[in-house]
């Protein structure tokens, strides 16, 4: 059975937050056309997501093991048992979805440590001492980025407003995921649309971009 894994970065209840609503708008429509899929939940502000240190690693990019992990304390070893469970965990999934606000024109916080914790060596990523590749390439895999704003930006702006969108799109394509789409739930704090409206406009772009992965026919980008 393929997998997704439904990444969600906000403080808030999913009640109050938009784009934990929409996100769970998308994964249920989602489930309900593809029930072939199990589905994997991770909520970054309830789960336990180290914080990157030196100790932990060998190398920018691998955990210690063996020797090096033993000499650690047992707050160290339980992140380094994290951080290898999530990037496994992250390594799973066939589909990728992540719902998150825009922050002072970017994403959490929480969410790029998230990112820091699942790029390995050797799982996500290889590194040798002429590149660094991503691995995900291996089959197929689909990234759908869902993300809330209290404002709406022009399309000329896009380059310099939606950081979140540009960061996750290069990156994962980086990792070897070729196919990316974006959600984008704008307006909600402007009196002519609101939460309900930009809500309810999120719904046709949720249909759209279900209809392309259950065909699995994503724009390569």
């Amino acid at each position: 059975m393929k997998k997704i894994l439904y990444i969600m970065c906000n403080s808030k209840p999913e009640q109050e937050s938009v784009s934990k609503t929409v996100g769970r708008l998308f994964v249920n429509r989602f489930l309900a056309e593809n029930p072939d899929y199990s589905i994997e939940e991770l909520d970054l502000y309830n789960e336990d997501i180290p914080e990157v240190n030196h100790k932990l690693f060998t190398g920018r990019a691998e955990t210690v093991s063996g020797e090096q992990y033993n000499k650690l304390s047992e707050q160290d070893k339980k992140a380094v048992d994290r951080i290898n469970f999530l990037s496994n965990q992250f390594l799973s999934a066939d589909v990728y979805v992540i719902a998150a606000p825009m922050w002072s024109v970017s994403y959490p916080s929480r969410l790029k440590r998230y990112v820091d914790c699942i790029i390995l060596n050797n799982k996500v990523i290889k590194v040798s001492p002429t590149e660094v590749k991503g691995l995900l390439g291996d089959r197929e895999r689909d990234m759908v980025y869902i993300q809330s704003s209290g404002g709406v930006y022009p399309k000329f702006f896009a380059g310099k407003f939606n950081h979140g969108v540009d960061y996750f799109h290069d990156i994962f394509k980086f990792l070897g995921i070729d196919r990316f789409e974006k959600i984008l739930i704008e307006g909600v704090d402007m009196p002519d649309i609101g939460r309900e409206k930009a809500i309810n406009t999120a719904h046709k772009d949720i249909e759209h971009v279900i209809g392309k992965l259950s065909k699995g026919a994503l724009l390569k980008v």
